[in-house]
């Protein structure tokens, strides 16, 4: 029972993720994805350094901005290049290699074995996630497609690692420690290639409130939390459900088409995502036949 609510919990970040788009688009103004990205990292992680008021120690300086780095910094980067030169349905395919480049790496970095069942569960992932939204006349631009890669396995390199540095503080203080240290990495970037901000509304503020507070902080911390007690083949897929998120709140809040082959795409993602959880249940190298009694562990 604790692994299903540390698995339901962790997968309320991804879930919130997916209404990024929505916000983005709906409230913040448009052309400014580095000081959009700054400004969602810096003043949460601030904000949650004021309240843990525990700065790094030793090697983990150097640790944090690797991660913020990876998680947020070099991810966030690739992913809008991917995204400005790509179409979006593409973009979001290309990305979804993660959980597949995340099963190779916990193989190098943490031992962990490589399992038939997740790699069928990660490819199915993909599959759903081109249903949702991979258009017919998508074009390709080698570019983008090399930058959506980069930053799968900067974001996968992030969250395999972020299991192998456990430091022994709190989730809060670990999503503090990251967040400030992506924020400080992107804030030259993001002063020397972008103009300023234009006078923000109201509608403005509420944006970035929600990207830092809610899409930031809150998820960041869940998503650290499950790091550190599952294993991250079962965190990784879960990521499968923001674009998953993204395509239903585009049909609730902005009227989108839902069509059958997109419903078809979050049945395929979600039981990706139930494949991936009961690979682990599973032993290496095999898949459980049906009816069959799965041992607990592994």
């Amino acid at each position: 029972m604790n692994r299903n609510v540390d698995l339901l919990l962790t997968a309320i970040a991804p879930a919130i993720w997916g209404s990024t788009y929505l916000v983005t688009t709906q409230l913040l103004p448009a052309g400014y994805p580095l000081t959009v990205a700054m400004l969602r990292a810096l003043p949460a992680g601030l904000l949650l350094l004021l309240i843990v008021r525990r700065l790094p120690h030793g090697a983990w300086w150097l640790k944090s901005l690797v991660l913020g780095a990876l998680n947020f910094s070099v991810f966030w980067w690739l992913l809008f290049i991917s995204a400005y030169r790509l179409p979006g349905g593409v973009a979001a395919t290309v990305g979804a290699v993660q959980p597949l480049i995340v099963i190779v790496l916990a193989r190098f970095l943490l031992g962990s074995p490589i399992r038939s069942l997740s790699i069928i569960a990660a490819i199915a992932g993909i599959g759903g996630v081109a249903l949702l939204i991979l258009t017919p006349n998508a074009t390709l631009d080698p570019t983008g497609i090399v930058a959506g890669i980069a930053g799968a396995f900067s974001m996968a390199a992030g969250t395999v690692l972020s299991r192998r540095w456990r430091p022994d503080v709190s989730p809060l203080t670990f999503t503090a420690w990251q967040l400030t240290a992506g924020g400080v990495l992107l804030l030259p970037v993001a002063l020397l290639l972008e103009p300023a901000l234009p006078h923000l509304t109201g509608a403005n503020i509420l944006g970035f409130a929600y990207l830092g507070l809610i899409g930031a902080a809150l998820t960041y911390i869940l998503w650290f939390r499950g790091l550190s007690r599952l294993e991250p083949s079962m965190v990784s897929p879960l990521g499968f459900l923001s674009p998953t998120t993204a395509v239903i709140l585009g049909w609730a809040v902005l009227g989108q088409q839902l069509s059958p082959m997109q419903i078809f795409g979050i049945i395929i993602v979600l039981a990706s995502v139930w494949l991936s959880q009961r690979a682990q249940q599973a032993p290496a190298g095999q898949t459980p036949s049906p009816g069959a009694k799965v041992p607990t562990g592994g």
